[in-house]
C-alpha cells in the first residue's frame, strides 16, 4: 500500500517532570495539508531528542473523528510495521527506536466535513510516560482526489473550475493534459466530472470541449483549455467557455498566438459550450471569437475558474488579452441574451491577467485580479458592465499572492453578504492554499483559514455547496486536483 508523506508538528513537545527528561520533539518539515480519502496518511513523526528509545505510543482519536478512519499504523524508515483497526485508543509496541512515525487511513467515502483530532501519548525506555495532548497536534480536514496524475492515462489535471447546478450537483472542469503539464499549445481538452452528492464521490471524467482533427492537424496542434464555467440560475444553463489553440506546434500560446481572426492565421479562438441538465450533457462547441476580438490584438481568452450571473441575468465571465503592444489587460465578457451574443468590456488594469467576479451590489461588478507586479492582488469595479473601471479601495493593499490565479465568491445571504477568497497565502511563492473571508465587500479580510501549506500550481476555485458549505477544487501538490467542503463558519471564525 502506497505511504503518503504529508505533515509534521508544528511545535516542540516537552515534558513537565524536570529539566533532565527526555524531550519529544517533531521531526521534519512543518507541513499543513488535508488527510485524502482512501489513503494512508502521515499523522506525525516524533523522535526523542537524545536518542532514546521509544517503547510504545498510543493514539487516542477524538469520538467525532472516529468514523472517517478506517485504521491507523506504525511506521519505522517509511514502512509499515504494525496496523489496527481504528478505536478509542490504539496503543503500538516499538521497536525501541528514537523516531516513530504515525499514520491512519481514511475511509473511501467519509463524511468529509470531519476533523480529524488525535492526542498521543509515549512511553520511554527510561520509563517516563510523555502525553501530546491533542491541542498540540494540527486539526486536519479530510479532502478528496477528484483527478491526479495517470488517472486514464493522462499526464496532468490542470485549471480548475467549479459551480454547483440547479439540481445541486457539483459541476467541476479542467484541464486535460495528455503528455506533460505545459500550458497550451499541447495535445490538451476540456474535462469534466460531476458530484451529485456533495463531493464525497465523483463522475468518471467526460471530455466535453475537444478541437482535435481540425484543418487535419495533429493532437497538439488543436489544444483547448483554461476553462470557465458558470451556471445561470434562471434556468439553470451551464456554459464553459475555453481558449482555443491551432497551429504553433511546440509553442507556448500566450507568446506565439498571433494578431488576427481566424485559426487558420493562428490566432487565439474562444469557444463556448453548454449544458441545460446540470452537466450531464454538453452542446458542441461555438466559436464566438469574431464577436469579441480585436484583430490587433494577440492571445485573449477568459479568466480561468469561473464566471457569474448578475442579479437582472447577464451572465459574465472574468476575460483577458494581450493588446497590439503585447500588454496584458484584465477585462470582462458578458452576455444579455444568455449566450445568444457576446460583447467584450474595456481593460480594468493595464498588466493584470487571470481574474475572477463578482457582483458586490445590483449592477455592481468587481473584479479581482492577478497583477504582474507581484505581492498583491488588484481589484478594480465596473457599474457599467466594463465600459469604464475604477481601483477598488482595497486594490494591491488586502489580499496578498505570488502573481496566481485566484477564486472569488459571494455568499447567498440577503442579511449579511460575504465574499469568500481562495488563492496561495504568500507574496512570493505558490504555498499555503487559504480561504479568506470578508464582511465588508472586500474592503476588509480575515487571516483566513490554511487547508494546504504544500507547494502546487496554485489554482483553486470555489463554490456554495449549500448556504452553510463552501467546496473548493484546488490543486494541490501531487499533482492533483483536490475537493474539500468547508463549513463557512469556520472560515469566518478564522480571525
Amino acid at each position: 500500500m502506497k505511504f503518503l508523506v504529508l505533515t509534521t508538528i508544528a511545535l516542540s513537545i516537552l515534558s513537565n517532570i524536570n529539566a533532565q527528561t527526555t524531550e519529544i520533539v517533531p521531526d521534519g518539515e512543518i507541513i499543513d495539508h488535508p488527510m485524502i480519502s482512501g489513503r494512508i496518511c502521515r499523522l506525525t513523526t516524533i523522535k526523542t531528542n537524545d536518542n532514546s528509545g521509544i517503547m510504545s505510543v498510543s493514539i487516542k482519536t477524538d469520538a467525532k473523528s472516529l468514523p472517517a478512519i478506517d485504521s491507523l499504523f506504525l511506521l519505522t524508515d517509511n514502512k509499515i510495521v504494525e496496523a489496527a483497526a481504528a478505536d478509542k485508543k490504539v496503543s503500538f509496541k516499538t521497536d525501541n527506536s528514537d523516531k516513530v512515525t504515525l499514520a491512519a487511513k481514511i475511509k473511501q467515502h467519509p463524511d468529509i466535513k470531519t476533523k480529524i483530532k488525535m492526542s498521543l501519548s509515549a512511553t520511554l525506555e527510561n520509563g517516563e510516560k510523555i502525553e501530546i495532548p491533542h491541542n498540540i497536534i494540527p486539526e486536519r480536514r479530510i479532502a478528496v482526489s477528484v483527478r491526479k496524475s495517470g488517472d486514464d492515462n493522462v499526464h496532468s489535471f490542470r485549471i480548475p473550475g467549479l459551480v454547483t447546478a440547479n439540481d445541486k450537483s457539483l459541476v467541476a472542469v479542467y484541464d486535460i493534459r495528455r503528455n506533460n503539464s505545459a500550458d497550451l499549445q499541447g495535445d490538451i481538452q476540456v474535462g469534466m466530472s460531476r458530484s451529485t452528492d456533495g463531493g464525497v464521490t465523483w463522475s468518471p471524467m467526460k471530455t466535453i470541449i475537444d478541437m482535435r482533427g481540425y484543418n487535419g492537424a495533429p493532437d497538439d496542434c488543436n489544444g483547448v483549455g483554461d476553462p470557465s464555467v458558470l451556471v445561470n440560475p434562471k434556468d439553470g444553463t451551464i456554459f464553459v467557455m475555453a481558449l482555443w489553440a491551432h497551429g504553433i506546434k511546440g509553442k507556448m500560446a500566450w507568446f506565439n498566438l498571433k494578431q488576427g481572426m481566424t485559426p487558420e492565421e493562428e490566432a487565439a479562438q474562444v469557444v463556448v459550450v453548454k449544458s441545460t441538465d446540470n452537466g450531464e450533457t454538453w452542446s458542441e462547441p461555438v466559436n464566438i471569437t469574431e464577436q469579441i476580438k480585436d484583430p490587433s490584438w494577440f492571445i485573449m481568452l477568459q479568466g480561468p475558474g469561473r464566471g457569474i450571473t448578475m442579479n437582472d441575468g447577464t451572465v459574465v465571465f472574468p476575460f483577458q488579452y494581450l493588446d497590439s503592444l503585447r500588454m496584458p489587460h484584465a477585462t470582462i465578457v458578458y452576455s444579455k441574451d444568455n449566450g445568444k451574443s457576446w460583447s467584450v468590456g474595456a481593460p480594468a488594469r493595464s498588466n493584470t491577467t487571470e481574474a475572477q467576479a463578482v457582483e458586490t451590489t445590483d449592477g455592481q461588478i468587481m473584479l479581482n485580479m492577478r497583477d504582474n507586479r507581484g505581492g498583491s492582488r488588484a481589484v478594480a469595479v465596473t457599474d457599467d458592465l466594463g465600459k469604464t473601471w475604477r481601483e477598488h479601495p482595497s486594490s494591491r493593499k488586502a489580499l496578498v499572492e505570488p502573481v496566481c490565479m485566484a477564486s472569488i465568491i459571494k455568499t447567498d445571504d440577503t442579511k449579511e453578504p460575504l465574499l469568500i477568497f481562495s488563492n496561495p497565502s504568500h507574496k512570493s511563492e505558490r504555498v499555503n492554499m487559504t480561504v479568506k473571508a470578508s464582511r465588508d465587500m472586500g474592503m476588509t479580510w480575515n487571516n483566513g483559514l490554511l487547508l494546504d501549506r504544500r507547494q502546487s500550481w496554485g489554482y483553486s476555485c470555489l463554490t456554495m455547496i449549500d448556504d452553510k458549505t463552501v467546496g473548493i477544487l484546488y490543486e494541490s501538490y501531487g499533482p492533483e486536483l483536490l475537493f474539500m467542503a468547508i463549513p463557512l463558519k469556520d472560515i469566518t471564525d478564522a480571525e
